[in-house]
């Protein structure tokens, strides 16, 4: 098969397409004809050397989402046959034209959606979904606040939040992004470069503050986090771009608004774990992709060919949304 292989750790110049061997599914995989793939911030880490992906993954060959059709099942697969178009969440080697998946990892692909839509979802919507509603618990009525509502997982956060009935409020560092946040149920658009989150929010929940933050950044955004949460409010950390260590922490914050905190992370999760949250992904979200409820968010599509180009825009974050891998027509 052909794959965007990591020939050594470093920057975006270092991938080469290359002919590997064919992965071989087992009893209880499936075995997928890649159409699709897209980036995450994980990619950019393990091609740098700094992010291996779990045992049994290629570390060369990155990749934590696709869309395809299933060409063969295993032995023990009742669920899925060949032609099927599925989506699924991986722990590697998505820049590649097939994949082997635990056929509970995978999920269908809504009838409405191209395979580039499609490869665009499983990653950032699974985790938006996990953390706003099975970590953080949202409810409609409540009020959220999203970090790089520009990013793949703001775009579905603020989505996953609207459709909820929830107001929202996000931050980017360009009009342009908060703009295009707005048509995707945006309330409250913050530019963190010309104000202050934390105030922002105070002024607008008139002091009270929200009830969830969904946080990428880290470090830099703790003590503006804490201002800008609400007393009894939940604040769940995805990532940490900005940096994961915090000077001078305030605990006392968090007892004072008894709020609470959580990380979370998808890549190392055991299959039952994953399963079971896609299980549930499938009973409340899909459903809204194949309604038009919700919608992915692509940014630019390039060839597999091009992928050095691909993390280069990434690395600028000049992205909105996401940035497909198209790795068949």
């Amino acid at each position: 098969m052909r794959a965007a292989v990591i020939t050594q750790p470093g920057g975006p110049e270092v991938f080469a397409i290359q002919e590997v061997p064919d992965p071989v599914a087992g009893p209880d995989e499936v075995l997928v004809a890649v159409r699709g793939t897209a980036l995450n911030r994980a990619d950019l880490l393990q091609r740098r050397g700094r992010y291996n992906g779990p045992p049994g993954t290629r570390n060369d060959i990155p990749g934590l989402e696709m869309a395809g059709v299933v060409e063969s099942v295993g032995a023990r697969v009742t669920g899925w046959k060949p032609g099927d178009r599925v989506m699924a969440l991986l722990g590697g080697e998505g820049y590649a034209s097939k994949v082997a998946v635990h056929e509970r990892m995978l999920m269908p692909v809504p009838p409405n959606l191209t395979f580039e839509q499609a490869a665009s979802i499983p990653e950032v919507f699974l985790t938006a979904f996990d953390a706003l509603h099975l970590q953080c618990e949202l409810v409609m009525g409540e009020s959220v606040l999203i970090h790089a509502a520009g990013s793949g997982v703001g775009t579905a956060a603020i989505q996953l939040a609207a459709a909820q009935g929830c107001r929202v409020f996000g931050t980017a560092g360009s009009q342009e992004k908060l703009e295009r946040a707005a048509a995707l149920g945006l309330h409250v658009g913050i530019n963190y470069h010309e104000q202050d989150f934390a105030e922002v929010v105070k002024e607008r929940t008139d002091g009270r503050g929200v009830d969830v933050i969904l946080d990428v950044i880290g470090a830099p955004y703790w003590h503006q986090n804490l201002a800008a949460i609400a007393l009894k409010g939940r604040m769940v950390i995805v990532g940490s771009m900005g940096g994961g260590r915090v000077e001078n922490m305030e605990i006392g914050a968090l007892s004072q608004k008894r709020a609470s905190v959580r990380g979370t992370l998808l890549r190392g999760r055991p299959l039952e774990e994953k399963a079971t949250l896609i299980q549930a992904f499938n009973r409340r979200v899909v459903p809204l992709f194949a309604n038009e409820t919700i919608q992915p968010v692509i940014d630019r599509v390039f060839p597999l060919e091009e992928v050095a180009a691909a993390h280069e825009l990434m690395e600028a974050n000049a992205n909105f949304g996401k940035i497909v891998l198209r790795v068949a027509e």
